[in-house]
């Protein structure tokens, strides 16, 4: 039977756009780390901007990133965020609104007021994320017109090689012994969302140490408490789709979490 994972990460280490993995993204990951460059040097034409994607695509990465890099003054919001946040700071250059189609009634005024103040200051920025473009957002109208006003930015999806390379590059920075063919194994068989991946893998690195062994598939199987492939052929049958994540294991933390692939 399998054993329920403790996704017991502790602190995680915040966003940055060095631990972010763009791929196909670069025009807007090169964006975002000069607008608060170019805001310094001048007027700037292009000051608000949306990103979405599905979840675990890293729009929420990127916002965290643009917060904690900032050298001034920059907020993030969200929809945990008390409603008096939103309002407009002349002393903060940048805002990062994250999880718009899940903000509430009032959040969702609050953040077009803050929309309008924003791009009627010159020294001040503002960037937000969603699930959907701002034509199908979830969201009031006149917030949907507001937020697809500036540059609009679609996630693209890291390809399975892409994702390997972030499973592999995070093990190294672990100090992880990954076997070759792990990265693939766990694309096959678990969420294959970063934020699951890179929750599995601290998963496992904490497993291998107490076992002191490398991170192997029998290993998996060893810690989930699941025989090897071959044991278990005849039940493939009933198993769940190869990209479903098993039942049993803890969901990934939320979008909004500052962790390094979301």
């Amino acid at each position: 039977m399998q054993r329920q994972l403790t996704l017991d990460l502790g602190t995680p280490p915040p966003a940055t756009f060095d631990n972010f993995f763009a791929a196909s993204n670069h025009e807007l990951v090169t964006r975002l780390r000069e607008l608060e460059g170019a805001l310094a040097a001048g007027p700037v034409a292009d000051r608000t901007f949306y990103i979405w994607g599905e979840p675990g695509s890293g729009r929420s990465h990127l916002l965290h990133a643009l917060v904690h890099e900032a050298s001034g003054h920059a907020c993030y919001l969200s929809p945990q965020s008390a409603l008096n946040a939103f309002v407009f700071d002349p002393r903060v250059t940048l805002y990062a609104v994250d999880d718009c189609d899940r903000l509430s009634p009032a959040q969702q005024i609050a953040v077009f007021n803050l929309f309008n103040e924003v791009r009627a200051y010159p020294a001040s920025a503002l960037g937000a994320a969603g699930n959907a473009p701002p034509i199908t957002l979830d969201v009031r109208e006149d917030l949907r017109t507001r937020l697809g006003w500036g540059l609009v930015f679609q996630m693209q999806p890291l390809s399975d090689n892409a994702k390997a390379s972030v499973i592999k590059h995070a093990a190294r920075k672990r100090g992880i012994i990954l076997a070759d063919d792990v990265p693939a194994y766990l694309l096959t068989h678990f969420r294959r969302d970063m934020p699951s991946l890179m929750a599995l893998l601290d998963d496992l690195d904490r497993f291998s140490l107490e076992q002191k062994k490398a991170v192997t598939r029998q290993l998996l199987h060893k810690m989930l408490r699941v025989p090897p492939l071959a044991a278990v052929s005849q039940e493939m049958k009933d198993e769940p789709e190869p990209n479903s994540l098993l039942s049993d294991i803890d969901p990934a933390a939320p979008d909004n979490a500052p962790t390094r692939f979301k």
